[in-house]
């Protein structure tokens, strides 16, 4: 296959979860062998569905998807199979061929470090359970890579990396001599690498290509919405005088009629002019998390806590003196592995030894899993179920607010994408009005734009919290008033 030939490609390609929710209609686009591209769209359109197409775990109800022959294909999976988690490292990498690998060990150590997982151990006999899930989320991405494939998929694959990481994976892609697409909503790693965008229409449910680094199509894209509402905006004068014209002349009677029913014709000709725009990427209204109002005193105490020792990885209990109050904040950091989201969840289930949560709190958890919230419930009840007094009203409200329609409230969590369940976790932490806010990345899967809006409502929260995020830019805009860093 040449350089510029075509990788793959959709022909008239359409696919839908049932009736009601079509994602790609008629769908024409391709990517050329070589390039690195970017998928684009709102939270929902389609974006990790098309990868499933590809790789043909999802298969289309009408049109093609050609890949080209002897096209290697590896993504990186979200989460490690359950029947590969007690694998040693090497088992777990030599997994990901169909072939015998005789020099899979400086391989692995290869892809390792590209990953930032590279530590002074050795890793290859150790099981992969014994990893932390940052740690997990990174072997996905090695067993991605460490196969070199034509084609390489990978989705969200900075969620987890520290800045190391990032810069680590940066690098190797910019270096990659293969095909490249990536769904991820850092524009800072996009724009690093990418010479080209498919742009995911969540209401044409078309696919637009366009050339060039991402920050370059992102402005091209505003500009031509900004474009499309300034015609509409003139449209819609233009219509509304030949309206009132059409009514002025009917009135008259006699002929005028016949002058009133053109200028109708000429309003509906020029309704079918207006652009179809795209209400795509809204964000999220600005929020408040409103903190239980009646609680008084210490919230929190934290006496000691465990964490994961690096050579054994066994946990070792370490002293510690924090006491929370309303409206203190403590950031937890520490590398991957160390021990940060076992923590949080002892203390948001009450059993972390060491810590004393006051009577009466309610504590507000976010998982950055999302397994706090059950995947059977429909929005609707998942939201009513966190709120004191059922007012449906507020609940309607607030979802809207987090761009959770009324079609989506009846929809079961468990099939909305990973965006969109963020956006219910962070309705119900509204609806809740907890006085303990507990948070475990709530950046991942989040479309950027509404990144600063969730800074924002972090940084007013008047409650006790505590917020782990491997986000330095995100973590600049929230008053953070402690810091205990699980690595001293």
């Amino acid at each position: 296959m040449a350089k510029d030939e075509v990788i793959f490609r959709f022909e008239e390609a359409s696919f839908g979860y049932g009736h009601n929710k079509p994602i790609l209609e008629e769908v024409d686009c391709s990517v050329r062998r070589g390039s690195k591209v970017t998928i684009m769209g709102q939270n929902g359109a389609g974006k990790s569905t098309i990868f499933a197409l590809i790789i043909g775990t999802l298969k289309l109800e009408s049109g093609r998807v050609i890949v080209g022959q002897d096209v290697s294909i590896a993504t990186a999976r979200q989460v490690i199979p359950r029947d590969q988690l007690d694998l040693t490292v090497r088992e777990f990498f030599l997994k990901c061929f169909n072939k015998k690998i005789y020099d899979i060990d400086p391989r692995i150590d290869d892809v390792l470090e590209i990953v930032n997982l590279k530590g002074h151990e050795k890793v290859h006999d150790r099981i992969v359970r014994t990893f932390s899930g940052g740690q997990q989320a990174r072997l996905l991405l090695a067993s991605a890579l460490i196969q070199n494939p034509d084609l390489l998929l990978l989705d969200e694959p900075t969620n987890n990396l520290d800045k190391a990481g990032i810069a680590h994976l940066t690098d190797f892609l910019k270096n990659y001599k293969k095909t490249v697409i990536v769904i991820s909503h850092d524009a800072e790693f996009l724009n690093a690498f990418s010479t080209g965008v498919l742009y995911l229409d969540i209401f044409t449910r078309k696919v637009e290509q366009y050339a060039g680094n991402y920050l370059d199509v992102s402005a091209e894209i505003i500009a031509r919405v900004e474009k499309e509402n300034r015609k509409n905006a003139q449209l819609a004068k233009e219509i509304q005088e030949n309206k009132d014209k059409a009514n002025f002349f009917a009135q008259k009677g006699g002929q005028m009629r016949l002058v009133a029913k053109r200028m109708r014709e000429k309003a509906e000709e020029l309704e079918e002019e207006k652009v179809d725009i795209r209400r795509e990427d809204k964000t999220i209204r600005s929020f408040i998390i409103p903190s239980q109002p009646e609680l008084v005193g210490e919230i929190l105490n934290i006496g000691a806590y465990s964490v994961r020792n690096a050579k054994t990885h066994k946990f070792v209990s370490r002293k510690a003196n924090i006491s929370l109050r309303r409206n203190n904040h403590l950031l937890l950091s520490g590398p991957n592995g160390i021990g940060k989201s076992t923590l949080l969840e002892s203390i948001a289930r009450g059993e972390a030894k060491g810590v004393v949560i006051a009577e009466g709190v309610r504590v507000g958890y976010y998982r950055q899993d999302f397994s706090t919230l059950n995947f059977e419930d429909t929005v609707y009840d998942s939201l009513l179920a966190v709120m004191d007094k059922h007012i449906e009203e507020n609940m309607r409200s607030t979802a809207a607010g987090f761009l959770i329609s009324s079609e989506m409230i009846r929809t079961k969590i468990g099939s909305l994408s990973e965006g969109q369940k963020g956006l219910v976790a962070f309705a119900r932490l509204v609806l809740q009005k907890p006085g303990l806010l507990i948070l475990d990345e709530p950046t991942n899967h989040i479309n950027f734009r509404h990144i600063p809006i969730i800074a924002e409502a972090l940084n007013k929260y008047e409650g006790a919290m505590i917020l782990v995020s491997h986000v330095p830019d995100f973590v600049s805009k929230i008053r953070i008033d402690e810091i205990l860093d699980l690595e001293k």
